[in-house]
């Protein structure tokens, strides 16, 4: 607050003048890394980002238990498989992971109940080392077809119990941990 120029003070309680900052010159995105455009990167690799992703981490943990694992399967490598997926469904939703994101995932891949034997011979290679490697997790999340994410788990069920689970799926999603 500003002092009257009638009041008698010493120099040092009085106001200092403030510091002049210099106009700042135009500014240009001319690093390697900035973002030329209004959207974020996409492309293989990039994923897709949403609020909070990382509760689906917590979530998972209550499927420990529960899934239907064929021998050589990971409990471990199966939920970090289906946590990427559920997270790319809630990105695709724009929100944060649900349980029925999980719930979608683990259906999708057969790991809630009976799951027909082709299925299950073909998760089970792809599913390897999910928990390990990132690559893996997004070759999961990247090999559901995107018109699938948008199903409801109960559709998804129906399909897979149908044999149809293919046509849930597009690509082939390979990717070779290291």
């Amino acid at each position: 607050m500003t002092q009257p120029s009638f009041v008698p003070i010493v120099e040092s309680d009085q106001v200092r003048p403030a510091y002049r900052l210099h106009t700042p010159e135009a500014w240009m995105a001319s690093r390697p890394s900035e973002l030329h455009d209004t959207r974020p990167p996409a492309g293989r690799a990039f994923g897709h980002p949403g609020p909070d992703q990382g509760y689906a981490l917590k979530l998972v943990r209550s499927f420990e238990g529960r899934l239907t694992l064929a021998p050589g399967e990971s409990e471990e490598d199966a939920l970090a498989g289906c946590a990427a997926v559920a997270m790319r469904r809630a990105a695709t939703f724009g929100r944060a992971p649900v349980v029925f994101d999980l719930d979608f995932a683990c259906l999708l891949y057969g790991y809630l109940g009976d799951a027909p034997a082709d299925l299950v011979a073909d998760r089970v290679a792809r599913v390897r080392s999910a928990a390990h490697h990132q690559q893996v997790r997004l070759a999961l999340a990247d090999r559901v077809a995107p018109g699938t994410y948008r199903l409801m788990p109960d559709e998804v069920a129906d399909q897979v119990a149908a044999g149809e689970w293919r046509s849930l799926f597009s690509g082939d999603g390979e990717v070779a941990a290291g």
